[in-house]
């Protein structure tokens, strides 16, 4: 499963970002300059980008009331030159010309596998959640319980690439309803052949993350952010995306290269060097592909 690596202290964030130097220097934080950080979690790239240069300003969005939480703590020290607001990415306002950078970090944290009370991992029993925004009312025992067979194969092949989907799917009806994360994993793994249930990954991990994408709406909500974003970008300004696995990456290469605004500045995504693999295995699938504003002459200028 895809995730940045962050710790907790307490039943907070400790954001320990991924990628953090080539972020700052791939967004060009320059003196002055307004930046958006859409994706705000514990605020570990935020203060990163606040301490690059002098007198940065800083918009940070979180649809996850604990981590925008977390982020006005830790970032208290720079004052009024951070503005907090909780909203998901794709609803946030983008007002043109506004931004000299903007982040989206796309990984789903150890914060939210490690609060078992969210429902996003199968290591410890808890209600099936998995909402990022709590507000919402749509959760993954509704999708899990009330979902027709059919429904549940499309999205645990679609969205976890998952080849056993409709094996799965089928066991899942038959045993439902379920209430506990831990009920779910226990059913996928015995509906599986036992040499499957015994490998690199545990059955569930792709039936999991086929449900947070669809709990969350996340690829709806990314394509509707690489639509939006780049207008915000003032000419020059440089967008930069983080995400964890092909679903994610797929999307985020084609909308930057297809953006009528923007320049892509990576042919490659960028990827952990080795140093901080070493010290972050949870690195290994991030890719950071970075964009450029041009003007209307069609120059990527800053």
């Amino acid at each position: 499963m895809e995730l940045e690596i962050q710790g907790i202290v307490g039943a907070e964030f400790l954001h320990v970002p991924v990628l953090s130097q080539e972020v700052v220097e791939g967004l060009a934080v320059r003196p002055g300059g307004h930046y958006l950080d859409a994706t705000v979690g514990g605020g570990g790239h935020s203060r990163l980008i606040l301490e690059a240069a002098t007198d940065v300003r800083l918009t940070a969005i979180d649809q996850d009331e604990d981590a925008l939480g977390a982020a006005q703590k830790h970032l208290a020290e720079f004052g009024d030159r951070v503005e907090f607001i909780h909203s998901n990415f794709c609803d946030y306002k983008y007002s043109p010309n506004t931004f000299d950078g903007i982040l989206a970090d796309l990984g789903v944290s150890s914060y939210h596998l490690d609060q078992p009370e969210r429902g996003f991992s199968f290591r410890h029993a808890a209600n099936l959640d998995m909402r990022m925004n709590q507000q919402q009312s749509l959760t993954a025992a509704d999708v899990i319980n009330e979902w027709d067979e059919a429904e549940l194969a499309d999205i645990f092949f679609k969205y976890g690439e998952e080849r056993l989907s409709r094996r799965i799917a089928r066991r899942i009806v038959e045993k439902r309803p379920f209430e506990t994360t831990t009920e779910l994993a226990e059913a996928i793994a015995y509906s599986v052949p036992r040499q499957y249930r015994y490998g690199r990954i545990h059955p569930a991990t792709r039936v999991f993350q086929a449900l947070r994408i669809v709990v969350n709406d996340e690829l709806k909500a990314l394509e509707t952010f690489l639509d939006q974003a780049p207008n915000a970008l003032v000419p020059g300004g440089r967008i930069a995306i983080i995400s964890f696995h092909s679903l994610e990456d797929r999307p985020v290469k084609h909308g930057l290269r297809n953006s009528s605004l923007l320049k892509v500045l990576t042919k490659k995504p960028i990827t952990a060097k080795e140093e901080e693999l070493a010290n972050n295995p949870r690195s290994r699938s991030a890719k950071l592909r970075i964009a450029q504003r041009v003007d209307s002459e069609g120059e990527a200028r800053h």
